[in-house]
């Protein structure tokens, strides 16, 4: 099972020291979220990070970056529902539904909320357990499907149950002041899970 973290929507204090952090430790991919941050911010966002980490970034927003900066993927959601033609990296998309399971034509998908948010009140699942197992034995949740909102340590053994190929986090990580042991025991409890 394959672990991506998505950043806070604002930027936090040592947000670019804890990245680092992060990908020292083994993170694969990170998923840079923030939707309020103008063209220039960005810019300067992306510049703070080591250039060693660029291949494992993936843009939710100013898609036009992606071959300045030389990151690794872009990723479609509803501000951004088009890839840029000219970007060979990953992309990825955002699925809010079943039904665009079935007509997914990027490299993987979030599928989301799964279970009630983390980081944002009020967002709760849309999904029944017995849906999901549906999904999972029709083949429409695959390695393709990474599983966002309300993952825990604690939620993975359902995610592996109804056949996801990865998990997202973002409030579990972000909302605490112990990033890297958070991280650590998610990727410990994934190990754990075969």
């Amino acid at each position: 099972m394959n672990l991506y973290v998505i950043t806070s929507e604002v930027e936090l204090p040592n947000e670019h020291r804890l990245i680092d952090q992060l990908f020292e430790l083994g993170m694969e991919r990170l998923h840079i979220r923030k939707p309020t941050m103008d063209r220039e911010t960005m810019c300067r966002y992306l510049s703070a990070l080591p250039e060693k980490w660029h291949s494992r970034l993936v843009l939710h927003d100013h898609h036009e970056l992606a071959s300045e900066f030389e990151v690794g993927g872009i990723h479609l959601n509803r501000r951004n529902p088009i890839a840029v033609k000219s970007f060979s990296g990953s992309v990825s998309r955002s699925c809010h539904s079943l039904d665009e399971l079935g007509s997914l034509d990027t490299d993987y998908c979030f599928l989301s909320p799964l279970f009630d948010s983390l980081s944002k009140q009020g967002y709760h699942s849309a999904f029944l357990e017995e849906d999901l197992s549906v999904a999972r034995d029709r083949g429409w949740i695959n390695n393709r499907v990474v599983a966002l909102g309300g993952i825990t340590p604690e939620s993975l053994s359902k995610v592996k149950e109804w056949g996801f190929g990865g998990v997202a986090v973002l409030g579990y990580l972000w909302e605490s002041d112990e990033v890297e042991k958070r991280y650590l025991s998610l990727v410990q409890r994934i190990s754990e899970q075969g």
